[in-house]
């Protein structure tokens, strides 16, 4: 599922019937050996923002089934409780795969309401592979550096292109990590979180999870229900359609996104001088894309580098007063300048984007099964590019690795369960990271859930990011427990917050990298 392996963050076509209750290697172990885990000794590490964070490590199993074997570490995070009544430890995950979850533990203590997150050993973590995790995965340095093939095969070389750079990229995976591959998959980290659990000697765990932290967290309430007390879910990964499926349903999310704010700049035209017509202005974008394939802007913005720049926008509409900028100047101007500065704040890959992905692909590609034949993957890109050409090809290599992987994909995890306590979820009714139908998905799935949409809402991730209305459930859930319940499909909605304005100068967007929770969310979970 395509969410900036950063991040949330986004397998065969799922085949109906093909979700297992819980797969064999998925049972778990449930051993003695990580119960009597040394308890993690904590240092401070603190920053500007975050003064109060302090950071461990703990060993665990590299294989759980196997917990005398090889060990691997975890990186950890926490921001201590200072209140008198103490709710125990509240674990965070940004998603991804492959997001890292150190920092998001102090924007999380920082964000709720003080009487709240003072209640809470708030808990972060680098899963498995991720960040300060060791081993970290790397598997090809610099593998999105500019510029690469147009992501749109629109003949047979670029086509082989991609194809080469998606093999290369599996290949050195395998000959890098090959013995750590079988090991880099969600149930896997699950059972992780079991053992942090273990390891913070606490009976029950509360868990807030973004985007692909989502489905860890359904996966990890289905292996041990039995060790939950409170569970959020924002921005929903659909279980039932992980991965190959979800991805080509994700295209059509984010070309409706990627139409909004067209129709956003439309409405601002006495800034942008673009037009009034939305489809105009659409036209606008891909002449540019079409003209940056030949030409790219600084000699690094392509028309693949272009789709990476503009993604972030249809996670988190804060960013389209600075895409909207750097689009107008180009068009109207043929200024590349702010096109090139746009890239660098929201396009361009580092070394912690390269860890990321290397894990983000390592986790899809296990998890589920993916089709080896790539004439399946031509048909339904191309099938899906009809309708949505925003994002299908850019998505489709993102992900293509996953064909030529060195690992057999697993049958995914059913997350129904009536076991657990009331689940609080969140849900933007056009989210294109995890489309709305997954909140509602999860929903059925999880007895005794509740279900709070924000209507009208496109963002990824819409806890602590602004909307008073949702962050009122979120304080109210975590303070006593309660769960709104209301009739059908939804049990509370909230109005989406108001849409940006353009800047009021151009210089604003040379320096912008977004909301605090979306630069920790990355823009692929």
């Amino acid at each position: 599922m395509r969410t900036r392996a950063a991040v949330l963050c986004g397998a065969a076509v799922v085949l109906a019937g093909s979700i297992a209750a819980v797969p064999a290697e998925a049972s778990g172990p449930h051993s003695a050996e990580t119960s009597r885990a040394a308890r993690p000794a904590w240092k401070k590490c603190g920053t500007t923002d975050y003064p109060m964070l302090q950071c461990a490590s703990l060993k665990v199993p590299l294989d759980h089934a196997n917990p005398r074997g090889p060990q691997i570490s975890l990186a950890l995070s926490r921001v201590p409780h200072t209140a008198e009544r103490f709710q125990g430890p509240l674990l965070v995950n940004p998603g991804g795969p492959g997001g890292d979850g150190l920092t998001l533990a102090g924007f999380v203590a920082t964000s709720l309401p003080k009487e709240v997150a003072a209640q809470y050993d708030v808990i972060g973590f680098d899963p498995r592979g991720v960040g300060e995790s060791r081993p970290a995965l790397d598997c090809e340095p610099g593998y999105f550096g500019p510029v690469r093939p147009d992501s749109v095969p629109g003949t047979p070389e670029a086509e082989r292109a991609n194809l080469a750079r998606a093999k290369s990229f599996a290949v050195s995976c395998a000959e890098k990590y090959g013995h750590l591959l079988p090991h880099i998959n969600t149930v896997s980290a699950a059972h992780d979180i079991e053992a942090i659990r273990q390891a913070l000697g606490a009976r029950k765990i509360n868990y807030f999870g973004y985007s692909y932290g989502t489905y860890l967290g359904a996966v990890y309430g289905r292996l041990y229900p039995q060790h939950v007390r409170r569970m959020v879910l924002d921005s929903i990964v659909d279980p039932t359609d992980v991965w190959y499926t979800a991805n080509l349903n994700q295209d059509h999310a984010f070309n409706d996104r990627h139409r909004a704010f067209m129709a956003w700049v439309a409405r601002h035209d006495e800034r942008y001088r673009l037009g009034t017509d939305p489809e105009k202005i659409e036209a606008s974008w891909y002449a540019m894309r079409a003209a940056l394939a030949k030409d790219p802007a600084g000699g690094r913005v392509g028309a693949a580098e272009l789709e990476d720049t503009f993604v972030p926008g249809s996670y988190y509409n804060g960013y389209w007063p600075y895409l909207a900028e750097a689009f107008a100047a180009y068009v109207n101007g043929r200024t590349t300048a702010p096109l090139v500065e746009v890239y660098k704040n929201f396009g361009a890959a580092d070394a912690a984007d390269d860890n990321s992905y290397s894990v983000y692909t390592a986790v899809q590609c296990r998890d589920a099964f993916w089709p080896r034949d790539w004439h399946q993957w031509r048909k339904d890109n191309w099938a899906a590019y009809e309708k949505a050409p925003f994002m299908t090809w850019n998505n489709a290599w993102y992900n293509a690795p996953c064909a030529f992987w060195p690992t057999d994909g697993a049958r995914p995890v059913s997350i129904a369960n009536g076991q657990l306590p009331p689940a609080l979820l969140f849900q933007a009714t056009n989210d294109a990271a995890t489309p709305y139908e997954g909140g509602v998905t999860v929903h059925d799935l999880l007895a005794r859930s509740s279900l709070v949409v924000e209507q009208g809402g496109g963002n990824h991730g819409i806890t602590l990011s602004g909307n008073a209305c949702l962050d009122k459930y979120l304080a109210t859930y975590l303070s006593d427990g309660t769960v709104p319940r209301g009739v059908g499909s939804r049990d509370a909605t909230c109005d989406a917050a108001a849409e940006p304005k353009p800047l009021t100068s151009k210089t604003a967007s040379m320096s912008a990298r977004g909301s605090t929770l979306h630069r920790l969310l990355g823009f692929r979970g």
